[in-house]
């Protein structure tokens, strides 16, 4: 039986960033995954201002530059004949928001977390957890054709939505909103129309610049929408571009489509109790939300953040300490992540309100006002510092 101090199940960002933070502790780190890396995923791609400033702390953001994904400088929303624009939250040293495909993001964060001395297997796939004296102590894994046992003072679930460590430790789901939207996107060679997203009842259309040249254009539809969808996503598709943002759809017809149809209408909405004796949970394995907001991958690294300083100077071979340790993890990822969740919920509906209608009518009329609005959206501030007394006023 081998030891380590922590395995980290799931080694995408969420994982990689937790092994890589908890290695840079000085622990003893093994990091897993079921597939084969480097691997691609279904995601949004978009990473928002807090997310990019952890990844520039983390000194990971030099390597993602250097990857050949291009800064995203501006972002505009286009609503109720509206167009509201304006360069991307700067504040903490960064200047840009990225959107890395995935098999490039999360294999560099492997990498950080192996330089930090973490060891990494893909192609491992848990089959049980390991129990003694009413604790987690471990995982057993298949790799091959072969099973191995690994001991640990604790087992971080970093497996998706799907978790199968949340599954083998039977974690409740304490908080669940229904579903709400369903989404198709794809790729396309020749667009260039920067970050942004269109807007109507019924309807939310994003355009994600990424790497060699692509952007995602993604349609989101309500959840009643999609046992339709799917039948004939093409046209879904197509219909709900042409319908909200007319000339992005004019400039799909000449451009060139990069890859294949790709959807789903299973976009939970939930938080998950994120820690038990010898056990916790990170990034979509603790809380996911839809994501028509792509929270994902800024959610995932904040929720690496927080368990590594909560763990910070703690001994995981004290149960008791530990447990504390994750506690205080669950009640700051809680807190940290409750605004932005609700405020998903609300535009997953897909009905923009009068209310905030009129607020966004309001805000056009001041680019510094748009500006800080933008800043909301990206959660580089939060509603108490957006809504301020001239904003108030001007409402």
């Amino acid at each position: 039986m081998t030891a380590y101090d922590v395995v980290v199940v799931g080694a995408r960002c969420a994982g990689a960033s937790t092994a890589m933070l908890l290695a840079r502790q000085g622990r003893r780190v093994l990091l897993v995954d079921k597939a084969a890396f480097p691997s691609d995923t279904m995601s949004t791609l978009y990473i928002h201002h807090p997310g990019v400033k952890r990844l520039a702390q983390w000194g990971v953001l030099d390597d993602v530059v250097a990857s050949g994904c291009p800064p995203l400088a501006t972002i505009s929303h286009e609503v109720d004949g509206l167009r509201l624009a304006s360069s991307v939250p700067t504040a903490d040293g960064v200047s840009a928001a990225y959107a890395p495909r995935r098999y490039v993001l999360d294999d560099l964060l492997v990498r950080a977390a192996v330089a930090a001395g973490a060891t990494f297997m893909d192609g491992a796939r848990v089959q049980e957890v390991v129990r003694g004296d009413g604790r987690v102590t471990g995982v057993r894994l298949r790799v091959g054709e072969s099973t191995t046992t690994v001991s640990a003072g604790l087992v971080i679930g970093a497996d998706g939505m799907r978790s199968k460590v949340a599954e083998l430790v039977d974690a409740p789901v304490v908080r669940s909103d229904p579903l709400a939207s369903c989404v198709y996107y794809t790729f396309w060679q020749g667009l260039h129309t920067g970050f942004g997203f269109h807007e109507k009842v019924g309807r939310w259309i994003a355009r994600i610049p990424t790497h060699d040249g692509l952007t995602i254009v993604a349609a989101y539809l309500p959840q009643n929408e999609f046992a339709a969808a799917r039948r004939d996503p093409e046209a879904a598709y197509l219909s709900a571009v042409e319908s909200t943002a007319p000339h992005l759809y004019d400039q799909l017809m000449s451009a060139e489509r990069a890859d294949r149809w790709r959807g789903t209408g299973d976009q939970r909405n939930y938080f998950r109790k994120a820690h038990g004796p010898g056990w916790a949970l990170v990034g979509d394995a603790a809380h996911h939300l839809d994501s028509i907001s792509a929270r994902g991958i800024t959610n995932a690294l904040i929720q690496a953040e927080l368990i590594t300083d909560s763990l910070s100077g703690v001994d995981v071979a004290d149960a008791l300490a530990t447990d504390e340790a994750l506690a205080r993890f669950e009640k700051s990822m809680n807190t940290a992540l409750n605004e932005p969740y609700l405020s998903t919920l609300e535009l997953a509906q897909l009905r923009p309100t009068k209310a905030r209608l009129r607020m966004l009518h309001a805000v056009a009329e001041s680019p510094e006002l748009t500006a800080r609005y933008f800043a909301l959206v990206s959660g580089a501030i939060r509603m108490r510092e957006f809504m301020t007394a001239d904003l108030v006023d001007v409402l």
